[in-house]
């Protein structure tokens, strides 16, 4: 087998209206055409034939009660920008200090893997790193 690319990556959600507006307002995602499936849902386009599918599903998996958490299981987004991303989340209320957990951020600007990160959850709490190549 050689895989030739992630196609997508599927995510149970609680209330699609909430997790579409923070896949588009939040992390600016395209929502794209979805098959007629028997249960709601939605799907955005990330890069290319790349795509998050969003699934309201009524026995899901999740991280209840669970806060910030970079070593649990997370998908990771590259960006231009690590700075105007970080002062774009701020102007949407995100901190590193913030009570309310999902608007937690969790900030890792000298990663051992040479390249900033932060690290959000979206409404149902799954976790989502943003990273870019390089500190700007």
């Amino acid at each position: 087998m050689q895989i030739q690319l992630l196609h997508h990556v599927a995510l149970p959600v609680t209330d699609l209206d909430r997790s579409v507006g923070f896949y588009r307002d939040i992390l600016g995602l395209e929502q794209i055409a979805r098959p007629a499936f028997p249960f709601p849902g939605a799907w955005f386009r990330l890069l290319g034939a790349q795509e998050l599918h969003l699934i309201v599903h009524t026995n899901p998996t999740y991280r209840v009660g669970k806060t910030v958490d970079d070593r649990d299981i997370h998908f990771a987004a590259r960006v231009g920008s690590y700075r105007e991303v970080l002062d774009f989340l701020r102007a949407k209320g995100y901190r590193e200090d913030s009570s309310d957990d999902l608007m937690k951020i969790r900030l890792n600007p000298h990663s051992i893997t040479g390249y900033p990160q932060l690290y959000i959850m979206d409404p149902d709490r799954h976790m989502i790193e943003i990273n870019a190549a390089r500190l700007d």
